[in-house]
């Protein structure tokens, strides 16, 4: 089910913060991801290829780099409602 992966693959910070970078930067590498974000570059690639197999990420090859990049304009909202969200959370439970 696309509802269930979807939600599997924002339930990890780090993939959302990839998602945040990619779409705020544009096209990244691998090794420009996990610099930015302070992981290793075998975690960032799995990372990117989970986001890439649900279909949320495509990428350009530029040997020997490929270049991801965020197919659907509607996760910014997605991401942006997800924080929202969590904030009220906190006021809520706080």
């Amino acid at each position: 089910m696309p509802d269930e992966k979807l939600a599997r693959a924002l339930r990890a910070r780090v993939r959302r913060d990839i998602l945040r970078e990619i779409m705020q930067n544009g096209k990244m590498s691998v090794n420009e991801v996990a610099k930015k974000l302070g992981i290793s570059e075998y975690s960032a690639s799995r990372h990117l290829k989970l986001l890439y197999d649900l279909g949320i990420l495509d990428y350009d090859l530029k040997p020997p780099e490929k270049y991801y990049y965020c197919k659907l304009k509607s996760i910014r909202d997605l991401l942006d409602a997800f924080d929202k969200v969590v904030e009220e959370l906190k006021e809520v439970n706080f």
